[in-house]
């Protein structure tokens, strides 16, 4: 299943969010929960649903280990957005990538499987950043057979 329910402790972040949204309504502000606090939160329910032990934050594209000792890199969008990624030395062997609807509560696996296939629809080489669409990242996921995924465990 792909579709996953938020867990309560960041359901009630995205609730006082929505509240603050609708205090200042006329205003017109957003809110938004992006950047480092939704790739945070990306790794937090990656680690809950595929049991990662997550790892220091350290630069080097490795957020955590699965399971099995696989190292995963960990993407995430609150922003309808495909995931960026950039040149570091160290590629992880899997990566998860998750998207979170916040108005309705809710994340699903975008992707979930080697990392190679994914960075597949990018140059070999750049500097900077580089994202992959929300399309390149779906069609990435149907080409990672069924024994490459990382099996959740809750």
């Amino acid at each position: 299943m792909r579709v996953f329910d938020l867990p309560p402790v960041i359901t009630d972040l995205v609730l006082a969010r929505n509240r603050l949204r609708h205090h200042y309504l006329s205003a017109s502000l957003d809110f938004t929960l992006d950047g480092n606090l939704i790739g945070d939160i990306g790794e937090a329910v990656a680690a809950e649903l595929f049991g990662l032990q997550l790892s220091p934050r350290n630069g080097t594209g490795i957020d955590g280990h699965a399971p099995d000792g696989r190292t995963v890199q960990v993407k995430a969008t609150g922003t309808n957005r495909g995931p960026a990624f950039r040149m570091v030395d160290t590629r992880a062997q899997h990566l998860l990538f998750l998207e979170f609807d916040l108005d309705n509560l809710k994340g699903e696996i975008v992707f979930n499987g080697p990392e190679e296939v994914a960075l597949r629809f990018l140059a070999p080489s750049w500097v900077g950043q580089r994202s992959l669409t929300k399309r390149q990242i779906r069609q990435a996921d149907t080409m990672v057979a069924e024994n490459h995924r990382l099996s959740r465990i809750r």
